[in-house]
């Protein structure tokens, strides 16, 4: 029997906000908003909190203060940017995302690089670009060949040059050499995106999805798809390690490359599931013979505790 809608628990997912997550946060927070609307609404309740890109907050179109939410919703799903955590947090309101250290270490590689050292974990060689300004910068082409110089000294080729905004006009660019890289640069002038160089490791993809709690496990990891049995051992215990080190508190997804001759290379991390039918998060659920809306329950009833 379906219970009332007063007895239904009521999570706010923020979404919107500055660039660079206005886009990106609004499609990811439209995804939970239709799981857990299509999904959980004997249980759960979602009301929609948007956060406009002059920074203006509204709750079904009316604009509100954020001290206005606390007394409205039961718990936060916040896809906006993580800096709003302490928001929520001064207001005493439960949240599903990201606190200002995980924030730091999930958007500053070279802070999660140095944080991935301490357990030997690896990670893509890389070199931040910041948005090229002309008055400090001086003109394009020696900006460009510049910074081409500092990524050249510091590993060599292949790269992969993209973009840091969530803006993806600019494509990410494969330069295998210096020419090509300076042109890459330029590109990232053209757009008036904040540029990040990595070196293109060589090998195989997959992504660890990881549940705090979820099947009565301490960490409940899914097993990769696609990998021997031996290649998933090494993956899974690496992913409850770096689960265990970045004191991840509901859900982690841990990207790597797997190659043939270096190990294992941790690419990317992100503490929020992608809803999207076809995503990693919800064939790897498929996969256990779980769904996703089954783990997105797990996570709002184990983050109220």
């Amino acid at each position: 029997m379906s219970q009332t809608n007063e007895a239904k628990k009521i999570v706010g997912v923020v979404r919107g906000g500055v660039e660079p997550y206005y886009k990106n946060s609004l499609q990811e927070g439209s995804n939970i908003i239709s799981s857990i609307s299509k999904n959980l609404s004997d249980k759960w309740k979602t009301v929609d909190i948007l956060i406009d890109r002059e920074g203006i907050w509204h709750i079904n179109g009316i604009p509100v203060r954020p001290e206005d939410i606390a007394g409205k919703v039961d718990i936060i799903w916040n896809t906006s940017h993580p800096n709003l955590s302490k928001v929520f947090e001064d207001l005493s309101i439960p949240l599903v995302g990201v606190n200002s250290f995980k924030f730091l270490s999930a958007e500053s590689k070279s802070m999660l690089e140095k944080h991935m050292k301490e357990i030997k974990v690896k990670m893509p060689r890389h070199l931040v670009l910041p948005i090229y300004q002309e008055d400090i910068d001086g003109s394009e082409e020696k900006y460009a060949v510049r910074k081409a110089k500092d990524v050249f000294e510091k590993f060599s080729s292949p790269w992969l040059v993209k973009s840091l905004s969530s803006d993806i006009s600019m494509g990410v660019h494969v330069a295998n050499t210096f020419p090509e890289l300076v042109n890459a640069i330029e590109d990232g002038i053209e757009h008036g995106h904040g540029i990040i160089v990595e070196e293109l490791i060589i090998g195989k993809l997959g992504s660890v999805h990881s549940l705090a709690g979820f099947r009565e496990k301490n960490i409940y990891s899914f097993p990769p798809r696609d990998f021997s049995f031996e290649e998933k051992e090494k993956l899974l215990a690496l992913a409850r390690d770096i689960y265990k080190h970045t004191g991840a508190e509901s859900y982690l997804k841990i990207d790597f490359i797997l190659t043939p001759n270096r190990g294992i290379f941790l690419k990317d991390i992100c503490y929020s599931p992608s809803l999207n039918e076809d995503s990693s998060f919800c064939q790897s659920c498929e996969s256990v013979g779980a769904k996703a809306h089954h783990a997105v329950e797990h996570i709002l009833e184990s983050s109220l505790l």
